[in-house]
């Protein structure tokens, strides 16, 4: 639990009620947090995803792994206390956007099932729907791609603590969506996810 260091401050409500500011621009806001090994596909499947929704007028925004290291988490290492700290950072960021109305899709390995519970009460909590979809490739498939290089410096012990190989990855328990990657093509893996949001609600069928 992060401890709240600032004081004399107060929350401050808006004059717009969430329901208002949805129905105005005509959207609905959530997270679709996809978790799973380094190379299962996560950022890929989120960035083709996030193409097909805005083509579809959908209000939609992702946010990568390693792009937020070059920038708000910028200060964070691997360790597990830096791991937690970068996940819930990027929760807290992926609620305010869920919150404003926006699709937010987030790929992150966050391999520890504590801190994407965490992520997941933290929406609940704020009455937003958290939907965790589990890229479940096989951890031999992921090494066979390794577009970074990463196991293979990881293998030969450049790398200390790398998800799956050194340092654990713990699968999701109850998923709202799992996705093979090493069955199905990029676009049968987008489909399911737009089938998903259909189904829930989130978006108009095409």
């Amino acid at each position: 639990m992060t401890q709240q260091k600032a004081t004399n401050i107060t929350w401050h409500e808006g004059d717009i009620a969430r329901e208002e500011r949805w129905g105005a621009l005509n959207c609905t806001g959530l997270t679709m947090w996809f978790t799973g090994l380094s190379a299962s596909g996560k950022s890929t499947i989120a960035s083709a995803l996030e193409q097909a929704l805005v083509n579809r007028g959908v209000n939609c925004y992702r946010l990568d792994g390693d792009n937020i290291r070059f920038g708000l988490n910028k200060n964070l290492g691997f360790s597990a206390e830096d791991r937690a700290e970068n996940i819930r950072r990027i929760s807290e960021v992926a609620k305010l956007f869920a919150d404003s109305g926006t699709i937010t899709l987030t790929s992150f390995i966050s391999p520890y099932r504590a801190d994407r519970e965490a992520c997941r009460e933290l929406h609940h909590g704020a009455g937003l729907r958290f939907i965790e979809v589990y890229v479940d490739t096989p951890l031999e498939v992921c090494e066979q791609r390794d577009p970074k290089g990463l196991y293979k410096k990881a293998r030969a012990g450049e790398i200390k603590g790398f998800t799956g190989i050194d340092d654990p990855y713990e699968e999701p328990r109850s998923p709202e969506l799992t996705i093979k990657t090493a069955e199905k093509s990029l676009e049968a893996c987008v489909e399911a996810c737009i089938d998903y949001l259909v189904e829930a609600g989130a978006i108009r069928p095409a």
